[in-house]
């Protein structure tokens, strides 16, 4: 039997058919929700739940971005996360996080009852993929029990895996589920009963004023308090460019032939990291993390080579890709977008854990919103200064100088349009401009401008994925020009060639 590798998320194709209308003409509300992912919609719901009328407002549709492109792992275990936090910020801080987490992993469990999303409870696992590895599994084991969480330091014999485990950190009661089902489920709680969601409406532009007015090309939402929740967040006008990095990682789905994948949750402690889990009689591999706009490599063909090299592979069934967004200090970022507002909120930098971070996040912003107290808002605090992290902080910003100035030095790839190939990309000289072009396979050609439309740095091809990715804050577009990621809003201009 001959199987397709389909090239979009295995979770994607579960989009259901009903869609949400598009905003139109100008509608108000107490609060608007600016991103349709699970921060956006489990915040909206909450906020609901409190007497609120909310509105979602969605770029595209409900579920299809990071939410919809994961590993599908709820877990408050997260690879090395609190040997990084105790490292940086101490005892208390990892404590603080794991509380979160956890109430994160909580609160899917409460949520999820009623909808059909698959959910099953698994223990979760950091484990020694080589001997390596080791040590760093025992100082996780250490620092997550000094943050509070139960953990069991074995060698990993339940994972069920085909390969040696050198060691592993156990955390039980963890949660795997279909991630847009879950947040599909949750939208439908919220439309109706004067709350509404909205799809097919990027933002363009909001403001702080008495009200608030958040604008779309098709129309406006005014509300008294906004919460941006796209991820990266939206315009960046508190400066949060400065203090966060854009990663990307990739994932397989794998039939395996006569045999069961791991029922864990599992993610090695070496670079590169192999995660692991499985839906169904599919396994997952995801892994091969690079930062946005740098050198890719082969990353797909690298996942499959390690699900081949350990189990007998029908097929692979599916592959795909999401965007992390990382904090400068390894702490996510919850709570006022400006400083001292209390008019607009946000939440970003899940570290690569957002179904756990995210949710927590609404739970916060739930409280910020409405004015109750939160046991982790000064925690996490999108406005605080870490001092062991100002280094960090500076070198990301010097990256990102590197990189502005010095693609704009660099030569095009070629003066001819004739030198690029199917099925790729290069950087044509047109007169004095620079234009990025795509060959598709029915040598059609896509040519856009490579200034990136969020702060002009000059993006670059991403052969993995076909897209025009922006090392500097890792806005995407796709060979047309269409944003694909933010912060960017504009697409790329198109070119004729």
């Amino acid at each position: 039997m001959t199987t397709t590798t389909a090239e979009n998320s295995l979770w994607l194709e579960a989009l259901p058919r009903r869609r949400y209308p598009a905003v139109a003409g100008e509608e108000t509300f107490d609060v608007a929700v600016v991103g349709g992912g699970i921060a956006g919609i489990t915040t909206a719901l909450l906020l609901k739940a409190t007497g609120l009328r909310v509105a979602v407002v969605e770029a595209g549709r409900v579920g299809t971005g990071v939410s919809g492109n994961n590993t599908a792992k709820v877990s408050a275990l997260q690879s090395t996360v609190y040997s990084k936090i105790i490292d940086k910020h101490g005892a208390d801080a990892a404590a603080d996080y794991a509380a979160a987490s956890l109430a994160g992993v909580a609160q899917v469990g409460v949520l999820a009852e009623g909808i059909d999303c698959d959910l099953r409870r698994d223990p979760a696992y950091t484990y020694a993929y080589t001997e390596q590895e080791v040590a760093a599994v025992e100082a996780e084991a250490e620092a997550a029990r000094q943050a509070g969480l139960p953990v069991h330091l074995d060698r990993g014999e339940l994972m069920g895996v085909p390969f040696p485990v050198h060691a592993a950190v156990r955390l039980d009661d963890q949660i795997a589920f279909h991630p847009v089902k879950y947040v599909h489920g949750l939208a439908a709680r919220v439309d109706g009963e004067g709350s509404r969601v909205f799809e097919d409406s990027r933002v363009t532009d909001f403001d702080d004023g008495e009200p608030c007015r958040v604008h779309t090309p098709t129309g406006t939402i005014t509300a008294d308090r906004v919460v941006i929740a796209t991820h990266y967040p939206l315009l960046d006008r508190g400066g949060f460019f400065a203090r966060l990095e854009t990663t990307r990682s990739y994932c397989v789905a794998a039939r395996l032939r006569g045999q069961r994948p791991p029922r864990g949750l599992a993610i090695s402690a070496g670079s590169p990291s192999w995660s692991l889990s499985a839906w169904r009689d599919l396994l997952i591999v995801c892994g091969q993390s690079h930062k946005t706009g740098s050198d890719e490599g082969t990353p797909y063909q690298e996942l499959e080579r390690f699900a081949r090299q350990h189990w007998d592979v029908e097929a692979i069934t599916h592959r795909w890709s999401a965007q992390d967004v990382n904090a400068y200090d390894q702490l996510p970022m919850v709570g006022s977008y400006l400083p001292g507002s209390r008019r607009l909120f946000t939440a970003t930098g899940f570290m690569k854990w957002g179904l756990s971070g995210s949710t927590f996040a609404a739970m916060m912003l739930a409280d910020l919103v409405t004015d109750r107290d939160n046991p982790w808002a000064e925690r996490f605090s999108p406005h605080r200064v870490s001092l062991r992290s100002l280094g960090s902080a500076a070198k990301m910003n010097v990256e990102v100088a590197a990189d502005m100035v010095g693609d704009r030095l660099k030569p095009a790839d070629t003066r001819s349009v004739e030198e690029v190939p199917r099925g790729e990309a290069r950087v044509v000289r047109v007169g004095t401009d620079k234009v990025g072009v795509y060959r598709d396979e029915a040598d059609g050609l896509h040519a856009v401008s490579v200034r990136c439309t969020h702060l002009g740095c000059i993006v670059r091809f991403n052969s993995a994925e076909r897209s025009w990715d922006c090392p500097c804050h890792g806005s995407r577009f796709d060979v047309d020009g269409g944003v694909l990621e933010g912060p960017a809003t504009e697409p790329l201009p198109r070119h004729e060639v």
